[in-house]
């Protein structure tokens, strides 16, 4: 049966330039679900399907999300068609959330694979810097956040994105063709 991969990690970690080096790459089996968020298209970051919160809502209220959830002021989505995906015997990762875990746990059960993507704090500071979107302060709390959570990944398996982006993708396409089951907890890097 294929997997739904719920990528999550902390703001700066690296997920988009995964998810866009998995999109360019020949893997068999694999498609990346795009997100829709109620945050304009152009604001940067990830390739996602930019809704008005009166159509958000209204695509909630037809149930044509698989999953959808609320963080940073936006709502969030990933559409039905994921469910096609997967019965056609197709991988999808997801740009997941780290609090809306338990809701994917709950839907997709055994087939659930949550992967999360960690870095050093020395070299996640570094790129919440680079960004210059974020105050100090702002840095400071993410760096918290970020360290409470990476505690809490019982649950995960572990990719670590300190290196270069070639190797992430590698190690989650190594993650994802395991002919085992992977053990929660272990490293792959």
């Amino acid at each position: 049966m294929a997997k739904t991969i719920w990528l999550v990690g902390a703001s700066g970690s690296g997920k988009d330039s995964l998810l866009n080096g998995l999109r360019a790459g020949e893997i068999p089996d694999l498609l990346v679900a795009h997100r829709y968020i109620t945050r304009d298209a152009g604001a940067g970051g990830e390739n996602h399907i930019a809704l008005s919160p009166a159509e958000f809502a209204r695509r909630c209220r037809y149930g044509l999300f698989a999953l959808h959830w609320q963080a940073h002021g936006y709502c969030y989505g990933v559409g039905q068609e994921i469910d096609l995906w997967l019965a056609a015997g197709l991988n999808v990762v997801v740009n997941g959330s780290r609090q809306h875990l338990p809701a994917a746990q709950a839907r997709y059960g055994i087939h659930l694979l949550p992967v999360c993507l960690q870095v050093s704090t020395a070299v996640l500071r570094q790129r919440l810097e680079a960004r210059g979107r974020e105050s100090p302060a702002d840095i400071a709390r993410r760096l918290d956040r970020a360290a409470r959570y990476q505690a809490q990944h019982r649950h995960c398996l572990i990719v670590n994105n300190d290196g270069s982006l070639l190797q992430s993708v590698d190690a989650l396409r190594q993650l994802i063709a395991g002919s085992q089951p992977p053990q929660p907890g272990v490293h792959h890097e």
